[in-house]
């Protein structure tokens, strides 16, 4: 499939540039009606069903195991965020003094506190792997991983890519290394899942966790996890009525259950039937579904490696192609005040992140290649 720009499915004003869809993805127009009908079911409560509790998270679950290339649903499960992700999976690992919990650096913060607290608990070591100084930086990364990966390795957790410049992670090879010690690999997809190809069946991750109002172009408070065969059976960190068996039968709620619904659902977060955010985040994966991860990740490389090939012929640094994304890339800006740049660009109504010393752009299918040539001329000024 060959997309064209889709920014009229979005709300986005027609004078401004926004690329910036690491930070928050805008809202496509389907998904606020999808918002707009969840609210105005709330006006009249008898007609909510008993069935309405469990028929939009199935279907939400089978879209986001789609999404993924998954093989059930049901290993998938409705959480509130990335954090309450991590949090389950940490209460689900044994860990001792002399094992490690590996890591790469700079990784975003929910992904980090649950295995500071479980080191901390535990006596377990975390090891933090940088990228050395060496071009291609993303290359020279890989391989620190890799290299860090030993038998006292326990835990690898790390996303796809770095939410901070895009650098990409050779997954299936650390796949491959875990499995060597039998560790257990934990990814962060929240940068990647919706915009860049995740294949559960060839990387085998025992845990993906995502935010759903980034790439997944959902409402914020929502998001999706996939639980592998290691970690299904676990306990959650919340005790909820919906998880247990038997949950369908509202008569019999007072029979309190001991046994959980097997697999991932037992892990899911409490009310997360949500009315409003669950078909929300079905609507937005469904369309993700329809264009492909694949689709989406090459039209962002098409409207970007002009201005990039143009930036990297001016001085500019941009990881090469073949380790970073193309739906998320850092430009590199030496010595310059990137803060004076943000505003300059802004001033212009070109919105980007700072991070670190690297201006991140992050496009998507509403925008042009006009929209990065216009920043690419901006910061050539």
């Amino acid at each position: 499939m060959t997309l064209t720009c889709q920014k009229h499915l979005f709300s986005l004003d027609k004078d401004t540039i926004y690329l910036n869809g690491a930070y928050m993805s805008p809202m496509l127009k389907s998904v606020e009606q999808t918002g707009i009908e969840g609210m105005l079911q709330k006006r009249s409560p008898n007609n909510v069903a008993t069935n309405s509790f469990f028929e939009g998270s199935d279907k939400l679950r089978s879209s986001f195991s789609q999404l993924i290339n998954g093989q059930n649903p049901n290993d998938c499960a409705i959480i509130a965020s990335v954090s309450y992700g991590i949090a389950t999976v940490a209460n689900n690992i044994n860990l001792s003094k002399k094992d490690e919990i590996l890591m790469v650096n700079e990784q975003f913060p929910s992904n980090y506190y649950s295995w500071d607290v479980l080191a901390k608990k535990t006596g377990a070591t975390i090891k933090v792997v940088s990228a050395s100084e060496n071009e291609p930086r993303g290359k020279s990364w890989n391989e620190n991983i890799l290299n860090s990966i030993t038998p006292q390795t326990k835990v690898v957790t790390m996303p796809h890519v770095h939410w901070a410049d895009g650098t990409k992670f050779d997954l299936e090879a650390i796949r491959e290394a875990t499995n060597n010690v039998g560790a257990y690999l934990i990814i962060d997809g929240t940068q990647s899942v919706g915009a860049l190809p995740f294949d559960i069946q060839k990387i085998q991750p025992d845990a993906l966790i995502c935010a759903g109002y980034k790439w997944l172009l959902g409402p914020y408070s929502i998001g999706m996890a996939y639980f592998g065969e290691r970690l299904q059976g676990g306990t959650p960190i919340e005790e909820n009525w919906i998880n247990r068996l038997d949950s369908e039968d509202f008569a019999g709620l007072v029979n309190y259950e001991s046994q959980y619904l097997p697999g991932s659902l037992r892990y899911e977060v409490g009310e997360h039937s949500n009315f409003i955010l669950t078909p929300m985040l079905n609507t937005s994966i469904e369309q993700l579904n329809s264009w492909t991860p694949e689709a989406i990740q090459n039209y962002c490389k098409a409207i970007s490696q002009p201005a990039i090939d143009k930036l990297s012929e001016n001085g500019f640094i941009i990881e090469k192609e073949s380790y970073r994304s193309s739906h998320l890339f850092g430009i590199r800006v030496g010595d310059k005040n990137v803060e004076q740049i943000k505003l300059k660009l802004e001033a212009e109504n070109i919105y980007v992140s700072i991070r670190g010393n690297a201006i991140r752009v992050s496009p998507n299918v509403y925008n042009t290649e006009e929209d990065i040539n216009a920043l690419a001329e901006c910061l050539l000024k």
